[in-house]
C-alpha cells in the first residue's frame, strides 16, 4: 500500500483519524448502518507513527509527483503523536465517499482521505484557524 516513492498510498480505500479508539468503533458501527460491507481496519497511534509515518522517508526526494502523499502522512503522523487513532475502509465501486465520510464526520473523524490513483481527496476540510482579530473580537470602545 505504497506509491513509488514508498509512500504509505492505500489506493482505493479511506484513511480517516479520530480523537479516541472509542469513537473509531463508533464510526465502524456508523458505517455498517449507512450500508458500508467492505473491510475496516484500526490503526492505533503507535501503528500510525511506526508504519504509516515511516513510509514518508523518501517522500520528499525530487521525484516525479502529482500528489501531495508526503504531506499527507506528515499531517496523519502529528494528529497521531496527540493521540489521534486512524480507520482505513476499503471501499467498493458503488460506495460513496462522501457518504462514507459524513458517517465518519458524525463519529468524530477529523480527517479522512480518499485515495484514488493519482489524486488523494480530502473529505473532511480542517476547521480554519483565525490569525486576525474580527470585529466581535475587538472592543472599540464608547464612541
Amino acid at each position: 500500500m505504497t506509491s513509488m516513492a514508498g509512500v504509505f498510498y492505500p489506493t482505493g480505500h479511506v484513511f480517516a483519524l479520530f480523537p479516541d479508539e472509542d469513537c473509531v468503533r463508533q464510526a465502524a458501527a456508523a458505517l455498517q448502518t449507512v450500508g458500508h460491507a467492505g473491510e475496516i481496519a484500526y490503526a492505533s497511534p503507535e501503528v500510525i507513527l511506526q508504519d504509516i509515518a515511516q513510509t514518508q522517508g523518501t517522500a520528499d526526494t525530487p521525484f516525479p509527483s502529482v500528489g501531495a502523499e508526503g504531506d499527507i502522512v506528515r499531517r496523519m503522523a502529528e494528529l497521531a503523536g496527540t493521540g489521534h487513532h486512524g480507520m482505513l475502509v476499503a471501499l467498493a465501486d458503488e460506495d460513496d465517499p462522501q457518504a462514507v465520510a459524513t458517517a465518519m464526520a458524525s463519529e468524530g473523524a477529523v480527517a479522512a482521505f480518499h485515495y484514488r490513483t493519482f489524486v488523494i481527496e480530502d473529505l473532511i476540510t480542517p476547521p480554519m484557524v483565525q490569525d486576525t482579530p474580527t470585529a466581535t473580537d475587538t472592543h472599540l470602545g464608547d464612541a
